[in-house]
């Protein structure tokens, strides 16, 4: 952060703030153009592409500026950014191709649509945040390998909790322990949980109803979780993870795990509902040294052999600019996979599921997403609840059981599902 600060602070002074293009005009993304252009230094939204141009002209208003100019093609947006004006565009790719855009972040949630922005933006050579968690769990790794080859930067984002947790994950590494246990802290989970039941929280708080449910029904946790996981090389220890209940400190949690286990493992991804603080997360690690362990107890991490070490929140959009400035101004990512996927998260009926039905998305009425090892997945061919949507069943599927490939007519012509097929060739088909 003090390098960031400094480096933003410079570039103010000489005044090439970094341009920033913004995808997606939902409630993090207006909290993130009111940050940016409010209080962060060096660091400008100068563009925002949404579907629907009054939403993007919405996010800037929010932020205090008006008159967004509306951009069909890539002169006219050149033409408003050259003037200093905000543009808005429904086209995503106008901003992939600008030569006045540094970097941009993909706040949309969409598994097909966020792969067509990443496969852009690496033609492109742009810099890219993906504040975008469900096409990082789906198709990351083959992603971040066609990014890496073409020398473009792919991040997941700081603020959400992938980011958070890799962050923590860095700075225990730091400090010279080693982390086995990565987790998020949840206050609610309930695999039934839909849009109906959910829409007045979403209503109370300006959120898409389809998300608030993924974060209900555990879908969004368990991307979260694979994310981490594929950064690390962690896996699960079951499917959907522990998904234990605990009321108390999260520094007690350190007595909740079998050490050898974890060691045997290399470590895993995991989250706790109702630990306290929340909606923190948490790293649990032991000593590679213990001539350390007497400064840990003086310092009230207990005598281990696991220590805590977490934070007790997740900011989202208020720490989502420093990716961008990592991005840009240092090459530095704030997590990407190691190489093939380690973890997925594969589609659980949410009911009782009939032959000749069409899947709805994550986050909806008829399947919730459980990580699960990836080399499970590709043995039982199992579905990714990020390309369950548009799948037609030929067989019914009971309450609470896996969607097979076997089970569905699925969109194949998809971008989405064209990728995964190529991330399942490189690392292993079913």
């Amino acid at each position: 952060m003090i390098l960031l600060d400094t480096a933003l602070r410079q570039r103010e002074k000489e005044g090439r703030p970094l341009r920033i293009g913004v995808i997606g005009a939902g409630a993090m993304a207006r909290g993130l153009v009111a940050l940016i252009t409010n209080q962060i230094p060096g660091m400008e939204v100068v563009a925002i592409a949404n579907p629907t141009l009054k939403r993007a002209a919405d996010a800037y208003a929010f932020a205090g500026r008006d008159g967004a100019v509306a951009a069909s093609d890539l002169a006219a947006l050149e033409r408003s950014l050259s003037a200093g004006e905000p543009a808005i565009t429904s086209d995503p790719a106008l901003l992939v191709r600008s030569g006045a855009i540094d970097a941009l972040i993909d706040i949309t949630g969409s598994v097909n649509h966020g792969a067509g922005i990443v496969l852009a933006a690496i033609e492109h050579g742009k810099p890219l945040v993906l504040m975008n968690a469900e096409v990082d769990a789906t198709i990351g790794p083959i992603l971040h390998e066609k990014a890496r080859a073409a020398g473009v930067l792919l991040s997941c984002c700081d603020g959400d909790q992938p980011g958070v947790q890799l962050n923590l994950w860095r700075k225990v590494k730091g400090m010279g322990l080693i982390p086995l246990v990565l987790g998020n802290i949840k206050g609610l989970q309930d695999e039934y949980r839909t849009p109906t039941t959910q829409q007045g929280f979403a209503e109370q708080w300006n959120q898409d109803v389809t998300m608030v449910t993924s974060f209900a029904d555990g879908s969004k946790v368990n991307f979260e979780q694979c994310i981490v996981a594929n950064a690390t090389g962690f896996t699960v220890l079951r499917r959907g993870t522990s998904r234990m209940e605990y009321r108390g400190p999260v520094e007690d949690l350190t007595t909740h795990y079998d050490l050898e286990q974890l060691r045997a493992l290399g470590g895993v991804v995991d989250f706790v509902v109702g630990a306290q603080p929340a909606p923190g997360v948490f790293c649990l690690a032991e000593l590679a040294d213990p001539r350390h362990a007497p400064l840990l107890a003086a310092k009230g991490l207990g005598d281990g052999p696991l220590y805590c070490f977490y934070e007790p929140y997740h900011l989202c959009h208020l720490d989502a600019p420093m990716s961008l400035a990592r991005a840009v101004l240092f090459g530095d990512a704030v997590g990407q996979p190691i190489g093939g996927p380690v973890v997925e998260v594969v589609a659980i009926a949410k009911r009782d599921l009939e032959a000749g039905e069409t899947l709805d998305s994550f986050g909806r009425y008829m399947t919730y997403g459980q990580s699960e090892q990836a080399s499970v997945v590709r043995t039982e061919g199992l579905v990714p609840e990020g390309l369950v949507e548009g799948c037609r069943l030929k067989r019914p599927i009971s309450k609470d059981q896996p969607v097979h490939w076997s089970d569905v007519e699925a969109p194949s012509q998809e971008l989405a599902h064209q990728l995964y097929a190529e991330q399942q060739g490189r690392w292993g088909s079913v």
